[in-house]
């Protein structure tokens, strides 16, 4: 499937607000941040893997989660070091770099943006294959993010939250 830039772009968005929305799911932010902290994981491709599957009823494999990973590469080199100067400035107690700490977590904010947007753009030049259960699809691609570590409970915290985001109506 051929996107043009306009549709990579809403596409970009929709995951952008899929993502939000996932996120402020009680217990999600501290699972993806857990995955990230402990595991190593990148929160933008799992939530791009969950979006693929609830949202686009699409099963991904490892190949075009390799294009995904070498297409965000540049602009993660850029968000790590934002993240870890913002958690180093945060026990900080002087009012100017908490100051400067809320706008280097605004930069690290519009860099994971962009990210999720190379992450939806990365899908241009591939034909996605639908799969009828939209649910099974979201995991099976969590699954894939995790290297089949799927028994972690940040991982079923996930899989409920999908769920409960697509009966909502949010997926």
């Amino acid at each position: 499937m051929r996107h043009r830039s306009g549709d990579d772009e809403s596409a970009g968005e929709a995951l952008w607000r899929f993502s939000l929305a996932l996120y402020a799911r009680p217990g999600v932010a501290q699972a993806l941040i857990g995955l990230q902290d402990r595991a190593g994981r990148d929160v933008n491709l799992i939530l791009f893997a969950l979006w693929l599957g609830a949202a686009q009823a699409h099963r991904t494999d490892r190949a075009e989660l390799a294009v995904a990973v070498a297409a965000i590469a540049p602009l993660n080199e850029l968000v790590a070091p934002l993240r870890r100067l913002r958690r180093r400035l945060k026990s900080d107690p002087d009012g100017e770099v908490q100051a400067l700490r809320r706008r280097v977590a605004a930069l690290e904010l519009a860099a994971e943006r962009r990210v999720q947007q190379r992450l939806a753009a990365s899908l241009a030049e591939r034909r996605p294959a639908a799969s009828a259960d939209r649910l099974a699809a979201a995991t099976a691609n969590l699954a894939l993010c995790l290297d089949d570590a799927t028994d972690s409970p940040e991982a079923n915290l996930l899989r409920r939250a999908v769920a409960a985001l697509m009966r909502r109506g949010g997926a």
